[in-house]
């Protein structure tokens, strides 16, 4: 028995020799240049490895020949190899392709060529993240063809394609690995700061305009997809350290560094693990815009100056309203001495992220169980309704999934902390009054002003006279007394009196998809759902949620049909037809229906069309916000919401002479029932003429609809590779915000009371959120060119054109943050091998003037252009890349939005390793 036993143990050694196959050899471009990170894969498995930083690799496989191997790289064709000897030894060419061959799967939820995606897309991969010039690459998605990058910060940028948009872009969405990282608590993505480490980007596909089709009711005006390396196909550990200092005439020269590993390790064909931690730190641009807003003077010696980067200066009345009447008094408008941002922050920007991953193939192909976990915390400055330091601010994501090739089911979890952060705004206006009450600081320079003019001086005498009677004994910034009111301040989340932001809200996200194509080929048809639950809990602070978290849910269910057709010579005529319906528990359900054809001519040439139906709910803001921002209050017009927003306000001495109390309560209800559009309060202002008031009365806000279509052309021209398209949108009920006015007695219209109301400064001044009956359209266009030229230097370039559709005039009071320059264009010039392993890139971006419209400021940014540039070297005896690059290196500063910073000058060093 015991020989039988023996002789079957190596009758199974001997099988298990049989079937192990090992496949080594070296992966090489078409120059002969070793090419790190090539994936080398078992056809119709998942076994695979990659090839090291000098091109090696060593494939074993549990697998007897023949069977047959496939080589793939970014910016490469795909070569496939037949094994037929153990062991072998397989040398691999790779012949360089385009852009148009690059694999994506976020326009149609499924790989296809870039050439014949039905939709637009843009795409950023492992070779463009390498030559970017940008100091890192998500700054360097504002290379691609139709993309802005809004710049709210050093930290906090914002991607918006196709107009409308701030920084708080809610019809823009961002998904990394399939988690959508918008903060839970504003409904709109906040960039990079605590997003993906450089070493762990396996692509970047955007696709601009509307996808609701097939991703909801978020994806209105754009999705950007992040991918991250998987570690059965990446291991190893790598990493890269940044330094260098940013320059910028306001804020000086200050040190700059960023830092990033990975480790990635598969344990065996069954399980892999990987773990991420990146650490950025720098100072912040210095914001030094001092011109006053429009209407409140443009210098700071005017009476009612309110400038856009000081705080506090908010602070206004009408003294001869304040005084009860005095005709001594001017009927002027006097505002209060601010603070300079500056005075308020120190610009500390960092971003700490961390991430991991445990990846589980239970039958050792393409089924995947995963769990990832991720965790960031930083410091930024964020411009919304107001100026924000956020400081501490936090999110966590969990997620569960299960995958293979054909399906997968998702569950996570997204939450956010705002730590230490604090409205600027607010912390001026608390500051001063820690020192001295409005009241008080009106009293002193109304009786200052009147005292010094029956004394005879000159008007503009008695006001200089009056603001330093009122502003004697104020809290200068670094002294004791300001450094007590600001830390009271901005650790009280109570706006009367402090400034904290506060926030732990979060959602709960699932979606599912399965894609049937693999079970038959008459055509491929797939399905899927999502559901989404938020939990809001701002303490009262932001939201109405003063008497606990706000919850509520939404769901959606799409579909999508896509057959090719064989014609005549090599055409083929690619249909796609989708649907999707979405329902939040607040409004009616909504259809948004797709349908795209592509036909490709031959090799060469592909043409495109689309027509498609998007929708966008109202978001957690429009709904359920309940804020006091300064210059107005902000309050959503979810039904049960109108009336949970109650304060109570002082009424002026005219208004109690004519027999109103004292103080008056109001609720935010009345700006939607009770209310003047703001314009016509400031012409009644000018021509104290009733008939100008216009009743406001915002309506109850609903969902927004697109309406899209788009054609396009991809193709080559000999080394010459074009993409074009071109696109018109039409909206309807188009959300964003109203300002009206609310009088704090009588009803609009009367004709006497709610008129005296306004006249006596007795009104409350709101944003609402609604919808526009206007008719709302945008169109554009785009075209890229990319070539070689001088045999391997490469040669890129895009135009983009975009313009709005709206009468401004007959909605002055509408806030449509189209927030776009009409035209704009950049060039790219580099080589990644000029020399032997040496390699640069240059990028030059410009773009047009455009008048930007928010809630925190708006006015005309000038025209800018900008000139990014770097040099990279590659040492593969110590697996290392070095790049020295600089961005804005003409150093003319500009910005790309009112109130913000003026951006200037980065230059870096970098080291990366082993980033295969």
């Amino acid at each position: 028995m015991k020989t039988i036993f023996k002789i079957m143990m190596l009758f199974c050694c001997a099988i298990t020799f049989a079937q192990t196959t090992t496949v080594k050899g070296k992966i090489i471009d078409d120059n002969g240049i070793p090419l790190p990170g090539a994936n080398i894969i078992v056809v119709g498995t998942t076994t695979g490895t990659i090839s090291d930083f000098d091109g090696n690799y060593t494939l074993v496989v549990n697998q007897a020949p023949p069977f047959s191997i496939q080589v793939s790289s970014v910016g490469f064709e795909s070569i496939t190899r037949e094994v037929i000897t153990n062991p072998q030894t397989i040398d691999i060419t790779m012949v360089e392709g385009t852009s148009l061959d690059e694999v994506v799967i976020s326009a149609s939820r499924t790989p296809e060529r870039i050439f014949e995606s039905p939709v637009t897309v843009e795409r950023f991969g492992l070779k463009e993240i390498k030559n970017t010039a940008s100091a890192g690459f998500y700054d360097g998605l504002e290379n691609l063809k139709g993309v802005d990058v809004n710049t709210n910060s050093l930290t906090f940028k914002s991607v918006n394609t196709r107009g409308f948009a701030t920084f708080a872009n809610t019809r823009f969405m961002q998904l990394v690995d399939g988690m959508d990282n918008s903060a839970p608590a504003l409904n709109f993505p906040i960039g990079n700061l605590v997003g993906m480490n450089e070493t762990d980007v396996l692509s970047v596909e955007l696709l601009p305009g509307a996808a609701s089709a097939l991703y909801g009711a978020n994806a209105f005006n754009g999705i950007l997809f992040m991918r991250s390396k998987n570690p059965f196909d990446f291991q190893g550990v790598s990493g890269y350290h940044k330094q260098g200092i940013t320059s910028q005439d306001a804020g000086g020269n200050n040190d700059y560094r960023d830092s990033g590993i990975r480790a990635a390790y598969k344990f065996s064909e069954k399980f892999a693990a990987k773990v991420n931690f990146g650490w950025l730190k720098g100072t912040d641009w210095t914001a030094n815009n001092y011109d006053g807003k429009p209407g409140t003077g443009a210098t700071r010696d005017a009476l009612g100056y309110d400038g856009y980067n000081i705080y506090g200066d908010e602070v206004s009345t009408n003294i001869r309203t304040a005084s009860g009447g005095l005709g001594i008094v001017p009927d002027v408008v006097v505002s209060r001495t601010g603070y300079e941002e500056r005075d308020l922050t120190n610009y500390n920007a960092e971003s700490i992220k961390a991430d991991w991953g445990l990846y589980f193939r239970p039958w050792e192909n393409d089924f995947e169980l995963s769990y990832v976990g991720k965790f960031g915390t930083g410091n930024t400055i964020y411009q919304g309704n107001n100026r924000y330091n956020i400081s501490g601010f936090s999110q966590q994501q969990h997620k569960l999934e299960v995958k293979n090739d054909n399906f997968f089911v998702r569950g996570y979890v997204v939450s956010d902390k705002a730590g230490d952060s604090y409205d600027m705004v607010f912390t001026g206006i608390n500051i001063n009054r820690a020192w001295k009450s409005d009241t008080e600081w009106f009293g002193d320079y109304i009786n200052t002003y009147v005292g010094a003019t029956l004394s005879g001086a000159t008007s503009d005498a008695a006001h200089d006279a009056a603001r330093a009677a009122a502003e004697t004994g104020r809290f200068e910034p670094g002294s004791p007394e300001f450094q007590q009111a600001f830390e009271e301040s901005i650790n009280n989340p109570d706006l009367s009196v402090g400034s904290k932001f506060q926030d732990n809200s979060k959602y709960y996200h699932s979606d599912a998809n399965y894609n049937f194509s693999h079970l038959w080929d008459v055509i491929d048809i797939q399905v899927g759902g999502s559901y989404r639950q938020y939990e809001l809990n701002s303490s009262g602070t932001i939201y109405t949620d003063f008497d606990g978290p706000i919850d509520y849910s939404e769901f959606g269910i799409y579909t999508q049909l896509q057959k090719s057709f064989d014609l005549a010579n090599e055409m083929k005529l690619k249909l796609t037809g989708s649907a999707r319906y979405d329902k939040s528990e607040f409004f009616d359900g909504f259809v948004s229906p797709r349908f795209s054809a592509g036909l490709t001519i031959n090799e060469n040439h592909n043409v495109r069309a689309s027509a498609q139906t998007g929708f966008r709910n109202p978001t957690t803001q429009d709904l359920f916000i309940g804020l006091n921002a300064g210059r107005a209050i902000l309050v959503g017009s979810a039904p049960a919401n109108l009336d949970r927003y109650v304060r109570n306000y002082d009424v002026s001495p005219l208004g109690q002479a004519i027999g109103q109390p004292a103080t008056i309560s109001q609720s935010g209800g009345a700006a939607y029932t009770n209310s003047y559009q703001a314009s016509s309060v400031r012409a009644f202002a000018a021509s104290s003429d009733p008939s100008s008031l216009v009743i406001g009365n915002s309506d109850i806000v609903k969902p927004e609809q697109i309406t899209s279509y788009e054609v396009g052309y991809r193709g080559k021209l000999g080394k010459l590779v074009i993409d074009a398209s071109a696109y018109y949108n039409q909206y309807k009920d188009f959300i964003s915000g109203e300002v009206v006015i609310a009088p704090l007695y009588g009803t609009v219209g009367d004709g006497s009371l709610s008129i005296a109301a306004i006249a006596n400064g007795d009104f409350t001044t709101y944003q609402t959120y609604t919808n526009t009956d206007a008719d709302v359209n945008s169109y554009g266009g785009s075209i890229g060119l990319n070539t070689k030229i001088f045999g391997n230097f490469d040669l890129g370039g895009s135009y983009t054109n975009t313009q709005q559709d709206f009468d401004r005039e007959a909605f002055p009071d509408f806030l449509l943050s189209f927030n776009t320059p009409e035209h704009r264009a950049k060039v790219n010039f580099g080589n990644t091998e000029l020399i032997k392993n040496v390699g640069f890139n240059v990028a030059w971006r410009w773009s047009d003037n455009y008048f930007w419209e928010a809630t925190f400021g708006s006015g005309a940014v000038p025209a800018y252009q900008t000139v990014d540039a770097q040099v990279n070297l590659d040492v593969p005896s110590f697996k290392s890349s070095f790049k020295v690059g600089a961005t804005n290196l003409m150093g003319h500063e500009y910005f790309t939005a009112i109130g913000t910073a003026d951006i200037g000058s980065m230059y870096y060093f970098s080291w990366t390793i082993n980033n295969l």
